[in-house]
């Protein structure tokens, strides 16, 4: 069964909002979505996330447009090999996830991947992060730990070198809360 869902967060960092229309299957997880920021300064972000099968990143696309212009990117895994335009990245070789920056969707797959959200474990991952909105990739470690359960939501920790954040996830393993980031409104 395909959960078909689009949530919108207000982003606190970049004083703008994201929607993403995401279909979520009992193994894969597509998301389109578009986000309009006010800083550092103004832009427009609109991306397409594909996974296969574990939730494991296939394909992101996004496309970035700035005062100084267009800037796009295609993002590729297959079998562990990154690319990044069609350029090859060993850098990235044992990563199973990217990391679209200052956006909350990227965050389910590797939580959906090892059920961080319905129990306990924590779990270090090597990234592809790309930041907005120059669109540039670089490795990222990053750790995800389940801190708890409260009714349908759970609490996981993000951690990446000496950032942390306590992120509210609802049952889907969807974010609803990442302070000092970003916060579901719809």
């Amino acid at each position: 069964m395909i959960t078909h869902t689009a949530p919108t967060w207000q982003v606190a960092e970049t004083g703008g909002l994201e929607t993403s229309w995401v279909e979520l299957g009992a193994a894969a997880l597509h998301a389109r979505g578009r986000v309009a920021a006010a800083r550092p300064a103004p832009y427009w972000l609109t991306y397409e996330l594909e996974t296969g099968e574990g939730f494991v990143t296939r394909r992101m696309r996004v496309r970035a447009e700035t005062a100084d212009g267009v800037r796009e990117l295609e993002l590729r895994q297959d079998g562990g090999r990154w690319s990044v335009d069609g350029v090859e990245r060993p850098d990235l070789a044992g990563a199973l996830d990217c990391d679209l920056g200052l956006s909350p969707v990227t965050n389910t797959p590797p939580v959906l991947r090892h059920g961080l959200h319905r129990g306990p474990g924590e779990r270090h991952f090597l990234m592809a992060w790309i930041r907005v909105p120059d669109l540039t990739v670089h490795p990222s470690r990053q750790t995800y730990t389940h801190l708890g359960l409260d009714g349908g939501r759970a609490t996981v920790r993000y951690a990446s070198g000496d950032f942390r954040s306590d992120l509210v996830l609802d049952r889907d393993g969807l974010v609803l809360d990442y302070p000092g980031l970003a916060g579901r409104i719809a």
